[in-house]
C-alpha cells in the first residue's frame, strides 16, 4: 500500500511539473508564429489615454484638459478613424518624435513607428510624427 502511495504520489509530481513547464513555454516554443515587428506610418488624433478610456474625451473642445493630463504624466494613444487605439512609446534611441506628440495632444497627425502588439494591446513606437495639415500641403 505504501508503495502504491509513493508511486501515485511520483506520478502526480511528474504530471504537475509537465504541466508547469507547458504553461511557461514563450509563444515561439508552443509553434505560435511570432509576428516580424512591422514600421508602418498611421493617421489619427492623439489622445490622452486616461480621459480618452475613461469617458470617451477626444478632439479640439477636450485640447485644454488633454494638455495638462499629458504634462501631468498621462500616457498618450493614437486613434484612427476606424476607433483603433494605439499607445505611443518613446523610441529608445531618441524620444524626440514622441515628445513632439504630446505638443500635437487633439489634433490629426501621421505618426511612424514599430507596431507591437502584447496581450491584446497596440502599441506604437514613435519614430516620427507630422501634423496631418503638414502632410496635406
Amino acid at each position: 500500500m505504501m508503495k502504491r502511495a509513493a508511486f501515485l504520489a511520483a506520478i502526480a509530481a511528474c504530471a504537475a511539473l509537465a504541466l508547469n513547464a507547458l504553461a511557461d513555454k514563450p509563444a515561439s516554443a508552443s509553434g505560435e508564429a511570432k509576428a516580424k515587428p512591422k514600421v508602418m506610418t498611421i493617421k489619427g488624433e492623439i489622445v490622452d489615454t486616461g480621459c480618452y478610456l475613461g469617458h470617451g474625451a477626444k478632439g479640439e473642445k477636450h485640447k485644454e484638459c488633454a494638455t495638462k493630463c499629458v504634462a501631468g504624466g498621462m500616457p498618450i494613444g493614437l486613434l484612427t478613424a476606424n476607433g483603433k487605439l494605439y499607445l505611443l512609446t518613446p523610441n529608445h534611441d531618441s524620444a524626440d518624435a514622441y515628445n513632439q506628440c504630446k505638443d500635437l495632444v487633439a489634433s490629426m497627425v501621421e505618426v511612424t513607428g514599430t507596431v507591437m502588439e502584447r496581450s491584446g494591446m497596440m502599441g506604437l513606437d514613435v519614430t516620427d510624427v507630422k501634423a496631418a495639415d503638414a502632410v496635406a500641403k
